[in-house]
């Protein structure tokens, strides 16, 4: 077993931990099963606590310009209270539950360019120690399958991912940030709109799904965001024409009139009413492409860049922790 992190902040000699996840992806709401490995030191120490904490990489946008930061938005204590004796392993099982709003990482087995990790953190003596930083896999419920499905067989394509601070206004989202999936408009609609960006919030009932579309201008009047949203159950999953549930939604969204049209209205089957985007939020740099959401990613370059980008946050956040591997 290799230990990947030496606790730099109990010095040389403390102890090493290594945090195991499945390598299987689980979904918003879903539970995690993995185990917190320890291994001693030269010397005893008494272990507080052992505390699993859901971290995300998030943009923000300010005054003067975005940054990248990173948010906690969960956190469990698995284990503590043992001594750990100097040369010994302890070995901690551990089960999770993710928020239902956990963002989506990856799509059909590609990566989103969303960095999602578990980051193990031990108390020892009173002293705190973050040592290890493992990413976390999620994948889409079904009903959020179903749609980005019908987004792409109407010929959507996916563009980009990003995870923005800030609060989507009369929602009821609960975490501090949200996701952002970028979506190019089908040739039907390129004429009407640039890009519709798609949100997915979950609750152990259903997912909300707020739809935003850069509108382009007319000969007459300069473009305009419009937003709309619709909440959809899980059992809807495989019962739904969703081709043309997504397609009516996108019919709604296109006529709008003003990014900031409150109006409520409901039919038989989704509640939906107007909201905006409120709190600072962010556009991002992530390149994926895919090919009309079965995500079939356009290139090597592409993907490399996505698992660099993400992998580049993994380590980072490593060397900031100290320690070595």
């Amino acid at each position: 077993m290799v230990f990947k992190r030496l606790l730099g902040s109990l010095g040389v000699g403390g102890p090493t931990v290594d945090t195991v996840l499945p390598d299987w992806t689980t979904a918003p709401g879903g539970t995690v099963t993995g185990r917190v490995h320890l291994r001693g030191g030269s010397g005893d120490f008494e272990i507080e606590h052992i505390t699993l904490e859901l971290v995300a990489q998030v943009e923000a946008e300010h005054d003067d310009g975005e940054s990248n930061g990173v948010v906690a938005f969960d956190r469990f204590v698995v284990g503590g209270g043992f001594r750990l004796v100097a040369g010994s392993e302890h070995s901690v099982p551990f089960t999770v539950t993710l928020p239902w709003e956990t963002p989506i990482t990856e799509l059909y087995g590609q990566p989103l360019g969303i960095a999602l990790g578990v980051r193990t953190e031990l108390s020892v003596a009173g002293a705190k120690d973050k040592g290890d930083l493992d990413q976390l896999a999620v994948g889409p419920l079904p009903v959020q399958e179903a749609i980005l499905e019908a987004f792409g067989q109407l010929g959507f394509g996916f563009t980009s991912a990003d995870l923005e601070y800030g609060h989507i206004g009369g929602t009821g989202q609960r975490l501090p940030f949200y996701q952002e999936i970028e979506l190019a408009p089908s040739p039907q609609y390129a004429h009407a709109v640039k890009e519709i960006e798609l949100t997915f919030l979950a609750t152990p009932d259903g997912t909300e799904v707020v739809l935003e579309a850069d509108k382009r201008g007319g000969p007459f009047s300069g473009g305009h965001d419009a937003l709309t949203r619709f909440t959809v159950a899980h059992a809807d999953a495989g019962r739904q024409d969703w081709n043309a549930v997504v397609d009516g939604w996108v019919r709604e969204l296109v006529e709008h009139h003003s990014a900031y049209d409150t109006h409520a209205s409901y039919d038989a089957s989704y509640g939906h009413d107007g909201g905006h985007r409120s709190g600072p939020g962010v556009g991002t740099a992530v390149a994926v492409g895919a090919a009309g959401l079965a995500v079939g990613v356009v290139g090597g370059m592409v993907a490399a860049e996505v698992v660099d980008e993400v992998g580049d946050f993994f380590e980072d956040e490593s060397d900031d922790e100290g320690g070595e591997d």
